[in-house]
């Protein structure tokens, strides 16, 4: 199982039916195909779709029906469409129950950077501030480390997305819960220990007593 699915399916073990729930560019879209049986929730995705799910076949590919990255997605029986300015009035309402994003950085404070690629150029922001800022819960899905270079630091020097301490970090290694006291080691994943999660983060980890397995669904 590769880095990307561990974290998407762990992810999906956070949802709970009847969720709105915003899924970011990238890795989170993957979430939408790993819900545990018998969860049923709706995926919104911000350029105007709640039912977003995952195509069925590359043959019902749809120009007009497509992910915030502009992939092309299924539609689920009942899914509505509407336009950004009603999307967004929905993000910025906080009737989101939780939103999923890719991170480029998270810090000691859970403060988050993902929207500015060092060397890159890149168009803004997108709906990544409104979604951190007014979503009920913020899970980032990201990589522990980029390149060998940790993405959980003591402080982000890429520009931050929102001031909002986010709720959780997943990766392929762990499970990281922002809090006021710090970062706190919540899960590790099988085959790795508290000393090789610490040994890839930047950032202090605090340990509170034993650090459950993380759970993979193999669904």
């Amino acid at each position: 199982m590769d880095d990307k699915t561990v974290i998407a399916r762990r992810v999906a073990q956070e949802l709970e039916s009847g969720q709105l729930v915003n899924l970011g560019i990238g890795l989170p879209t993957l979430v939408s195909r790993y819900l545990p049986e018998g969860v049923e929730v709706f995926f919104q995705s911000e350029n105007g779709l709640i039912g977003m799910s995952p195509l069925p076949d590359e043959a019902f590919a749809c120009g007009d029906l497509s992910d915030a990255g502009g992939l092309p997605i299924g539609a689920s029986p009942g899914s509505a469409t509407f336009d950004s300015a009603f999307s967004f009035g929905l993000i910025r309402g906080g009737h989101l129950d939780v939103t999923v994003l890719g991170g480029l950085q998270v810090d000691e404070a859970g403060h988050l950077a993902n929207w500015m690629v060092p060397g890159q150029m890149v168009p803004g922001m997108g709906g990544a501030m409104d979604l951190v800022t007014c979503a009920r819960r913020v899970i980032v899905s990201m990589t522990h480390t980029a390149k060998g270079k940790a993405k959980i630091v003591p402080r982000c020097d890429l520009p931050l997305t929102s001031m909002r301490r986010v709720d959780l970090i997943v990766t392929e290694l762990a499970v990281i819960e922002p809090t006021r006291e710090g970062l706190m080691l919540r899960e590790i994943a099988p085959g790795a220990t508290v000393e090789t999660v610490r040994a890839a983060t930047a950032a202090r980890l605090h340990v509170d007593g034993n650090v459950a397995l993380m759970p993979i669904s193999s669904r």
